[in-house]
């Protein structure tokens, strides 16, 4: 092997997937060993994904609004809010789960429809028009609620965050997924060979294909260990394979990456750069109010301070997951990735009794790291 195709292999390859995986492995090590073996057991795995769920879900809809070129400061307070719109509906004015529900999810899309609005239409910055945004909406939550908590929800509310799929179906559901991920690999592989692109080896797509069958069996096995899949784990999934889709597949998603490599390329190419921009934070939006009605759920009602300092995270989250800053660049995959390297931390720590002003310190020097690792990896380029 040459020099140029020494250079040419470590330039294609995969550092920022490879250094999520390792930090997981590191984590999950460490913590292991300083929680006396509770951190890795199923319970508590259990446990940290339903809450790595809620910030998850939303950081869908935030990968793609960075990587056109946009922030969302706003979205801890779309969850508060629509989460308390949620409450209010159902234990002061008795309606049911589901019109409890759509008026939250309703009031996710208007205010993502607000954001957009003046962010697209009227060129106000992103970060200004947002970070109005999570003040004025907590605001109307604590005028609407009176800053008091709103409980208890109805059984059938806890629904979408309590409950579990039962095991035995878990375990199709995990067939299911192997079956899928192997259409999805050989379907890639066909794709490159079509368009001509240079083929990996048979023995590289099997292996690709078994550890993505370990690692499904090995979730499902664990999560079983407890009581199954969690409900809110499996929203997470299907949403992730929807907005996988739609990132690379759709006409949407390929206008959404032109906008953050070059805006004024894509508006001359003719994309509707404004009605793009209004949807994504609608999509925002919409993702903050499933997650509100999670949090909700879980918490079996709601309170001041739901929804607090998740746009941090749901930012870190992003951003550890390769998500570039200066837009143009991120994955989904690699978003929900980074919520999970995000909860672990959260979870760990709690595990160990540190308090919330450590974990603030851990969690600003990984996301600083975060940024660093990408403006350095940029510079290499």
């Amino acid at each position: 092997m040459d020099k140029s195709e020494k250079q040419t292999i470590i330039k294609n390859f995969n550092w920022r997937t490879y250094t999520m995986i390792f930090a997981l492995v590191v984590i999950a090590i460490f913590f292991q060993i300083t929680t006396n073996g509770i951190f890795l057991n199923s319970r508590n795995l259990s446990t940290l994904i339903r809450a790595m769920s809620i910030t998850g879900v939303i950081s869908l809809g935030t990968v793609l609004l960075i990587v056109s070129g946009n922030f969302d400061l706003s979205v801890g307070s779309i969850v508060g809010l629509s989460g308390g719109v949620a409450a209010l509906l159902q234990v002061n004015l008795g309606v049911s789960t589901p019109v409890a529900m759509l008026a939250a999810l309703a009031v996710g899309i208007l205010i993502g429809m607000w954001n957009g609005f003046w962010v697209a239409y009227r060129k106000v910055p992103s970060f200004i028009v947002t970070l109005g945004g999570m003040m004025v909406f907590r605001g109307i939550y604590l005028v609407l609620t009176d800053g008091i908590t709103i409980t208890p929800m109805r059984e059938s509310f806890g629904v979408v965050s309590k409950n579990f799929v039962d095991p035995s179906f878990g375990l199709v559901l995990g067939g299911a997924a192997i079956v899928c991920m192997a259409l999805l690999l050989y379907s890639q592989r066909r794709s490159r060979a079509k368009y001509g692109f240079e083929l990996k080896s048979v023995l590289n797509f099997v292996i690709k294909l078994l550890i993505a069958c370990v690692l499904i069996i090995v979730f499902v096995l664990v999560m079983n260990g407890y009581k199954g899949i969690p409900i809110p784990v499996l929203i997470l999934v299907l949403l992730t394979l929807a907005f996988m889709f739609v990132s690379r597949r759709s006409r949407f998603g390929r206008n959404v990456y032109a906008i953050g490599g070059n805006q004024e390329a894509a508006r001359l190419s003719g994309i509707n750069i404004e009605r793009n921009v209004i949807f994504l934070y609608m999509i925002t939006g919409f993702l903050s109010a499933i997650s509100g009605i999670m949090l909700t759920a879980r918490l079996d009602g709601a309170t001041a301070a739901a929804g607090t300092s998740f746009e941090m995270d749901v930012i870190s989250a992003c951003v550890i997951g390769g998500t570039s800053l200066s837009g143009g660049k991120g994955t989904i995959f690699g978003a929900v990735v980074g919520a999970l390297i995000i909860a672990s931390l959260d979870n760990g720590m709690g595990l160990m009794n540190l308090s919330y002003n450590y974990q603030s310190i851990v969690k600003g020097l990984v996301l600083i790291l975060a940024v660093w690792f990408d403006t350095a990896s940029q510079r290499r380029r």
